[in-house]
């Protein structure tokens, strides 16, 4: 052999070497991966709660978790490799109960979420100078118990606002609508209108309308609103996905449409490619007759055999009832009378025989049921017609739902576990409800409500959820007051009835593996574990090690769904959490090594403080402590250092240099 051809052979080994030394030799019928995630902290939720540093997928799936040692076989020439860099990964969270579609459009609404009234007001008032005449003005979110004056508003404060176009703005519960004169009249609602079956007109003194109606009494003036055409419906869909991903929520159960909203919004977005959410989605069932009660009888679900729809997006084997209101509204059925409202029980939507009529039509069809029970005596007549269509059709696996199971006698969560209905509740309700529940319901009663230890530790599973919009969606306040039993603020100290907290990894398991067994998901979602689905987020910090206080203010790096990334963080602006919440800012953040400094003005507007100038200094006051601090300013806006506002301002700081996000903890 020439020397020349002797050159090119050696050249070649040490090109295979080259290679072989990239990409190691495959295990025995191991096919390489289309890509590895490595160096990771990663939960992965299974039933021992263990963990691994990596992953490798292949498809839409995971085909290893382990160490790095082993994850070295499934790194082919092409495989994408991803270091983590130690972050944290979570399994793609399971929004257990929410309103994918509701949220969408409440999204192209007046965002009135918890803003005090005169807020409010002015966001309508500026929504009629720019409507057109006889346009309806819609909103959602507004929260009377959070207002200095905690009575429900009346029409006239919209009047005044808004005299020529018709309002109508649903509460945070959505069990309760605030509406002016011109919506009312329209809907041709009088003082001596009768209240409906589920529902009430409220009235002053005087016995005229108050401007607020509850549940089925705000049918009429719902009636009269516009519809959202299917692209407007698909519009905000897609711009609530974006925001379901960004808090690595890969799945959501929709808690109720009619088929024809599944049919004509959601199909064509997973046939085109675009909605690639994983929903379980509910079918809206109220009446034992009638179009919905047909389709059930004559598409009965097979539940040995069912198989979710485009490739484990799409489920429809459950239905949603309601069988009453709220507690905020006071239109949650309860089995004696309110304590705050003498005489009064709330707003059953059926009576027992009619219920167990509805839920007979849907069990022998073969549905899960899944039931709205706010009050104990809602939760009471639910259980009973569950239990009645159990024996009468005895099914191994049913997972009949209780959606919320807020308020329930001590005697019916026996009942409920023994007979295997699945509590869904969503932990946020109890830390805003909270300002109100005692005094609903009394000092006996508030016992069996917001139970969560009760229930786990006799056995039973909590699926956790945010009902956004009822709440905001961002799964991480739902861990947090799992946790805490605190608001965002942490009131009260030391958290509300504590002795109900889940543990940390019972509030992950919540938003995880328990919601998808509560969608009969569990073998394919809900940890990560080989052959299930490759759905995981990175977030930027340990939720079992971090601070309690900052476990709300998690913030996502990235999101995979079946293998795609579907959401990644530009971790380039420094963001600012306050009380779980992210602080905008109408002017860009100044970033020096080692501090951020943020606009005066904006800041001390978000957090509402109070401030006064002293020549080149100013003074910060917030809830009685204040601080005084040097101004920068830039370009002529006035700028502070966070650190030195929130710490000055008896505050804990942390830096999170992974999403480059700046956590305000606990009043000190």
């Amino acid at each position: 052999m020439s020397r020349r051809r002797i050159c090119k052979a050696l050249a070649a080994c040490l090109v295979l070497a080259t290679l072989l030394s990239a990409f190691p030799a495959m295990a025995a019928g191991t096919e390489a991966a289309d890509s590895v995630y490595r160096n990771g902290n990663i939960y992965t939720v299974d039933e021992a709660f263990s963990k691994a540093t990596a992953l490798a997928i292949k498809g839409d799936r995971l085909v290893y978790v382990g160490g790095e040692a082993g994850v070295e076989a499934y790194i082919g020439p092409d495989t994408k490799v991803v270091d983590l860099g130690g972050e944290t990964v979570i399994p793609g969270l399971v929004e257990g109960h929410m309103h994918v579609a509701g949220l969408g459009s409440s999204l192209m609404n007046l965002d009135c979420f918890w803003m005090p009234k005169q807020a409010i007001l002015d966001l309508v008032k500026a929504a009629a100078e720019q409507a057109k005449p006889g346009e309806w003005i819609q909103g959602r979110g507004w929260m009377n118990t959070v207002w200095e004056d905690t009575s429900y508003p009346t029409k006239e404060e919209l009047d005044a606002v808004a005299p020529n176009n018709p309002v109508f703005l649903t509460r945070a519960c959505g069990h309760m609508g605030w509406a002016n004169s011109k919506a009312i009249e329209l809907a041709g609602i009088t003082p001596d209108t009768p209240n409906p079956q589920g529902g009430e007109y409220l009235k002053n003194a005087n016995g005229e309308l108050l401007g607020c109606m509850t549940d089925t009494a705000m049918n009429p003036i719902r009636e009269l609103i516009p519809e959202l055409t299917v692209e407007q419906m698909q519009e905000g869909l897609l711009k609530a996905q974006e925001q379901l991903f960004s808090y690595g929520l890969t799945s959501a159960m929709d808690a109720g449409n009619s088929i024809e909203v599944y049919n004509e919004v959601f199909v064509p977005l997973y046939e085109s490619g675009e909605l690639k959410l994983r929903v379980y989605g509910m079918i809206s069932h109220t009446s034992a007759a009638g179009e919905t009660a047909e389709y059930l009888k004559s598409h009965p679900i097979d539940n040995e055999n069912y198989e979710p729809l485009y490739n484990n997006h799409l489920s429809l084997r459950c239905v949603k009832m309601f069988a009453d209101g709220s507690l905020g509204a006071r239109s949650a059925a309860m089995l004696e009378p309110y304590s705050d409202r003498e005489g009064h029980i709330g707003d059953y939507r059926y009576t027992q025989e009619q219920v167990n009529e509805v839920v007979k039509v849907a069990y022998d069809a073969g549905y899960q049921i899944a039931t709205h029970c706010i009050g104990d005596g809602a939760n009471n007549q639910m259980i009973n017609a569950y239990e009645a269509a159990i024996k009468a059709n005895p099914r191994d696996d049913h997972r009949l739902r209780i959606e919320h199971f807020q308020i329930v006698a001590p005697a019916d969560i026996d009942r409920a576990i023994s007979l295997g209905i699945l509590p869904s509740m969503q932990t946020t309700h109890a830390t805003s409800d909270m300002l109100v529940a005692e005094d609903r319901v009394g000092s006996e009663r508030i016992k069996g409500a917001y139970a969560w230890r009760t229930i786990l530790d006799k056995g039973s599973v909590i699926p956790n959820g945010s009902d956004a919009p009822v709440e905001l969606v961002n799964p991480y306040h739902g861990i947090y007051a799992a946790v805490t039993r605190t608001n965002r603020l942490g009131e009260p100290k030391g958290g509300w009835h504590i002795e109900e907290a889940m543990t940390r990894e019972e509030a992950l398991r919540s938003f995880t593996n328990w919601s998808a067994y509560a969608e009969f998901n569990e073998d394919i979602k809900g940890s990560l574990e080989v052959g299930k689905l490759a759905d995981f987020a990175v977030i930027d910090r340990d939720l079992m090690t971090c601070p309690a206080e900052y476990i709300k203010d998690t913030q996502v790096l990235l999101t995979v769904s079946g293998g795609e990334e579907v959401y990644r963080k530009d971790a380039s602006v420094p963001t600012v959490m306050w009380n779980g919440l992210v602080q905008s800012f109408n002017n860009k953040l100044v970033v020096e090594p080692g501090k951020i400094w943020v606009p005066l003005n904006d800041i001390v507007n978000g957090i509402s403080a109070e401030k006064r100038t002293e020549g080149s200094s100013v003074l910060v006051t917030l809830d009685g402590k204040s601080v005084k601090l040097p101004v920068k300013t830039v370009d002529g806006v006035e700028y502070v250092a966070v650190r030195a506002l929130f710490e000055g301002l008896g505050r804990n700081v942390t830096w999170y240099a992974p999403s480059n996000c700046v956590s305000i903890g606990w009043l000190k």
